[in-house]
């Protein structure tokens, strides 16, 4: 219950958590914002052609079931925790960052916020996204920096969720290392078995960057009864629409 609770936060994080949700919302009501922010990634050489709305949706979905969720049950059995109820921290403590997997309709702080809940499979997906915004980078590494000076305004409610202590030490040297260097190695999660899987391994391979997973987008059906059809009756990763 005391991990509940400081998930949850006061008033004001409750506030705030909502306010947020609401700007998602406009946001999918809004295509020229998001096609706004993919014409900065293009700018900025990570989108070489940019998908369709539906497609970066189901493309959204596919990264969620192939890579995300087995890899984070994976992860979390090896480490002794529930599935279930760190999944429930993470939605109290921030709802938009559960249902937008692709991360184009959120805020620069709910980005920066999920890559300090949880310790990632690969973060170079969230960094690359974050040059969305003017200051991504910049912000990320001073809150991350505000995590590990235990200054952060929401230090109890991230150290609520996040598995390992060590991680935002961590997490900062990459996000320093990356700022000098973007062809640094990534902050690579090991306690993975999944990587047996030759299907979990290309479809890791495939989403662990941005432009692997807007190639990936590209590649799907541009119709959305074909993409929901689609949706119904792939249920594994289809290793030919892999990153080479």
């Amino acid at each position: 219950m005391r991990l509940v609770a400081d998930a949850i936060g006061g008033p004001r994080a409750i506030a705030g958590k909502l306010a947020r949700l609401a700007r998602t919302a406009r946001l999918w009501a809004t295509p020229s914002e998001v096609r706004r922010r993919l014409d900065e990634l293009e700018r900025r050489g990570f989108v070489d052609r940019q998908p369709g709305r539906w497609q970066i949706l189901f493309g959204g979905l596919d990264m969620l079931r192939f890579v995300i969720e087995p890899a984070a049950r994976d992860y979390y059995a090896q480490q002794g925790i529930s599935f279930g109820f760190h999944q429930l921290l993470r939605v109290l403590d921030d709802p938009v960052s559960m249902i937008d997997p692709t991360g184009f309709l959120s805020d620069r702080d709910t980005i920066v916020g999920h890559v300090m809940q949880v310790v990632h499979l690969n973060p170079v997906y969230d960094l690359q996204l974050l040059q969305m915004f003017p200051d991504g980078l910049d912000e990320l590494e001073r809150q991350v920096a505000e995590m590990v000076a235990g200054t952060h305004p929401r230090r109890r409610s991230i150290g609520a969720i996040v598995e390992d202590p060590t991680y935002h030490a961590r997490l900062l040297d990459y996000v320093r290392r990356y700022r000098a260097d973007p062809d640094t190695p990534p902050l690579v999660r090991q306690e993975q078995t999944l990587r047996a899987d030759p299907a979990f391994a290309a479809a890791e391979r495939t989403f662990a960057t941005l432009p692997g997973f807007i190639a990936y987008c590209n590649r799907l059906p541009a119709d959305f009864a074909a993409l929901a059809r689609r949706l119904r009756h792939v249920q594994r990763f289809p290793v030919e629409l892999a990153l080479g």
